[in-house]
């Protein structure tokens, strides 16, 4: 959930504005956005957001946000496919200016220059921004990783990088993804014999699962699929949409031609490679669907499930509910523990050590990653030799210059929550309401009153998600009870009466469950 602001001489300029995905704790909700309160009161100041890249948690939030803000959006061409495509969807490609930027192309906003410089990652168009100030420059890296052999594109040599530190680097903005990992993330190129040797012993269909917007991974695959002799399936529209855009921006142009799902269900399993979305365990996605027996493309046993993918925290127990429906079928499945499969578009500490050499800033600013990830990024940009680092939280404001790093201030940075099509706080009062109800259960109480405030009839009780079995017609009938003693003895003040009635149906159903229920009272006049 990228969203990273510099402010210059007054006005402000935005890079990346991304979204994450929901998890539990967030019931109902599958997208969270970034709460931009800072800037959306500074708006009339907001220069343009400027993209680095296509991944989600870059881009996203752009189709919910990017109308409000009102300024245009710059990109290159692959990363402003998938913005139009995003747009469109939701009928805002005539709301939003987007001006597409050549593959390390230039351009100045305000006080600021921009040089796009164009890193390895993947996805196509991964790139590394260079930002002028009459301060100094800042090199803000997005995601990135070292390839001597990428598939797709053609990224910054060292001499080039270097030319870029010769000039001078107030600030290295950079990605902490990796920096645990003592080896370098390794190419892309390696991934293919991996894939190779593990599809090529497979006897069934293969299904291979990986991230939809790791395009490089796709160009890998239909290599593999012409190695292994397999005719190739795409299953998820997501992927579907990576390709078309990546086909009109220059990339995949020798894609191997797909075949349909039925096809791929009356060949020869020994003949079929599927490439499915879902790897992250996403119950919708098309791997899901298949293991659930939801999708017109079915596995059995003697077929292979490939996991070509890094396993995100998080997503542990959506992924194992995957592969527990896999291994019930006797489905064979192969993940990064196993072979060679994956390789990580994140760097690694002998590729950061690189960087710092190549770009020699004055400062490191770790960006992407948990807290511990960029306080280590700090502690080892210092070993090697930057003279200064800081470590920041979300919703600090930093001086990089003059006389800087220096934090200044502490800036609200929420969460919105995407709630069908209602954007809302994530801890305001609907969220809050529904966690109390996803946790204890819903209890409703109606109460008819003649026309002096007393109790006529029998309360009615209806129950949600309270633990009471097979002693719902017991517990129904104290909580009736409950409610009528309270009606009795209430009085005249309906808020008050409401309230008594409220409060000695809960204290029942905690004498039942243990749980303390959402209980709303409904009085009526007869």
């Amino acid at each position: 959930m990228n969203v990273n602001l510099y402010g210059c001489q007054g006005k402000w300029v935005m890079v990346d504005l991304g979204l994450t995905f929901a998890d539990p704790a967030y019931p109902g909700i599958d997208l969270i956005l970034p709460d931009l309160e800072f800037i959306e009161e500074r708006r009339g100041d907001l220069l343009g957001i400027v993209l680095t890249h296509g991944h989600e948690d870059h881009i996203g939030a752009i189709p919910y946000l990017a109308a409000d803000l009102g300024v245009p959006l710059y990109a290159t061409p692959f990363t402003a496919g998938l913005i139009q495509g995003k747009l469109d969807e939701e009928g805002l490609g005539g709301q939003v200016k987007l001006n597409i930027i050549e593959n390390e192309g230039s351009f100045r906003l305000g006080p600021f220059g921009f040089t796009y410089v164009p890193l390895a990652h993947s996805i196509p168009e991964g790139n590394a921004v260079l930002i002028e100030t009459p301060y100094g420059r800042v090199f803000h890296t997005g995601d990135w990783k070292l390839d001597e052999q990428p598939l797709l594109g053609t990224p910054s040599t060292a001499a080039e990088l270097e030319a870029i530190g010769d000039k001078g680097v107030l600030a290295l903005v950079g990605d902490s993804t990796n920096v645990f990992n003592e080896d370098a993330s390794g190419s892309e190129a390696a991934v293919r014999e991996g894939l190779d040797g593990v599809i090529s012993a497979a006897r069934g269909r293969v299904l291979v699962t990986t991230f939809a917007s790791n395009a490089a991974r796709l160009q890998t695959l239909g290599e593999v699929a012409r190695d292994t002799g397999r005719q190739l399936c795409v299953a998820g529209r997501s992927l579907d949409r990576i390709l078309k855009v990546a086909k009109a921006t220059g990339y995949l142009r020798d894609f191997p031609e797909t075949i349909d799902f039925d096809t791929a269900m009356r060949l020869p399993p020994r003949d079929v490679m599927i490439v499915a979305t879902g790897g992250q365990g996403e119950s919708r996605a098309a791997l899901a669907r298949i293991a659930f027996d939801s999708h017109k493309i079915k596995l059995s046993e003697g077929d292979l499930v490939v996991f070509s993918s890094k396993q995100i925290p998080g997503n542990e127990m959506a992924i194992g509910r995957i592969q527990n429906a896999l291994a019930a079928k006797n489905i064979q499945m192969i993940t990064d523990r196993q072979a060679h499969v994956h390789v990580s578009g994140h760097p690694g500490r002998p590729e950061l050590e690189l960087m710092y050499r190549w770009i020699r800033p004055e400062i490191v600013l770790p960006v992407h990653g948990e807290r511990r990830h960029m306080a280590e990024q700090a502690r080892f940009a210092l070993e090697k030799g930057v003279p200064k680092a800081i470590v920041q939280e979300n919703g600090t404001l930093l001086r990089l210059a003059p006389d800087g790093p220096l934090a200044i201030g502490h800036e609200r940075a929420g969460r919105l929550v995407l709630d069908g099509d209602v954007i809302l706080p994530a801890d305001g009062g609907t969220m809050n309401e529904r966690r109390k109800l996803a946790l204890n259960g819903l209890v409703a109480v109606g109460v008819a009153l003649d026309g002096r405030g007393r109790l006529a009839g029998t309360p009615a009780i209806s129950i949600q998600g309270l633990p009471v079995e097979e002693d719902r017609a017991d517990f129904l009938a104290d909580a009736e009870e409950a409610a009528a003693e309270a009606a009795a003895g209430g009085g005249r003040d309906r808020e008050k009466l409401r309230e008594a009635i409220r409060l000695a149906v809960r204290r029942c159903a905690t004498r039942w469950t243990g749980k303390k229920p959402v209980v709303d009272v409904m009085l009526l006049n007869v």
